[in-house]
């Protein structure tokens, strides 16, 4: 599955520990990252600066579903049950 374009759930949804420019201490989930753009395009995408865990995320309809909206559900459902 390709990335729906300006959908963003994946720089809102999930929790982020690892430094983000703007955000020293990463984001919490359900906070929208600092670089994501209003058009919903991450602003340092294939930047060294990007955390790792951006650049390993690969869209799924199991994490994605079919919409913006099945996305920020479902990771905020994953992030949920793998918080330890």
């Amino acid at each position: 599955m390709k990335c729906r374009e300006g959908c963003g759930a994946c720089c809102i949804a999930p929790s982020i520990s690892s430094p983000i420019p703007g955000m020293p201490h990463g984001k919490p989930a359900g906070e929208r990252c600092v670089q994501l753009s209003v058009d919903n395009l991450c602003r340092i995408f294939g930047q060294t600066e990007r955390p790792a865990v951006c650049s390993a995320f690969e869209a799924d309809i199991e994490v994605c579903g079919n919409s913006t909206e099945d996305a920020i559900r479902l990771i905020g459902w994953w992030e949920q049950i793998t918080a330890a």
